[in-house]
């Protein structure tokens, strides 16, 4: 029998695989019924719920990716509850379609039971990401049609 992974080991494959530009099987670490919050996302979806969706989500991903990834000053703080983590992190980000390079900061809480993500609050710099890539015009016609 083998041993169920931990949270950080969870993360770690996670983070492998975005930063690898690996997203075909990372919903693999997700339960069917996870539940993703996109807490700074400043258009929707803002939650995704279950594996199916995530799956998608990552698919989209991975064919609009306009960036390459490199993870930097990872700290991962386990908590009092053993299901959870805080990960922290940054992104040295090269954006393909500007040639430029910039960072973005992260902050991960996972809940992992069983060696699957079941909850995921995502702390992303996306207004870092629309910026970079000359979209705050484009964002700001889209908040003011919502």
């Amino acid at each position: 029998m083998s041993e169920t992974a931990t949270p950080r080991e969870v993360f770690e494959k996670l983070h492998a695989g975005i930063t690898s530009g690996e997203f075909a099987g990372l919903a693999d670490l997700y339960a069917e019924d996870a539940v993703v919050e996109i807490v700074f996302e400043p258009l929707a979806p803002r939650r995704i719920e279950g594996q199916a969706a995530i799956r998608e989500r990552f698919g989209m991903v991975r064919e609009n990716v306009p960036f390459t990834l490199t993870g930097k000053n990872q700290v991962i703080r386990e908590t009092d509850d053993p299901e959870v983590i805080v990960a922290e992190y940054d992104y040295e980000v090269y954006q393909k379609s500007t040639d430029t390079t910039f960072e973005v900061s992260n902050i991960q809480v996972l809940r992992v039971r069983d060696g699957l993500i079941v909850h995921s609050r995502d702390f992303h710099d996306h207004l870092g990401f629309i910026k970079a890539r000359g979209g705050l015009s484009e964002l700001v016609e889209k908040l003011q049609g919502e």
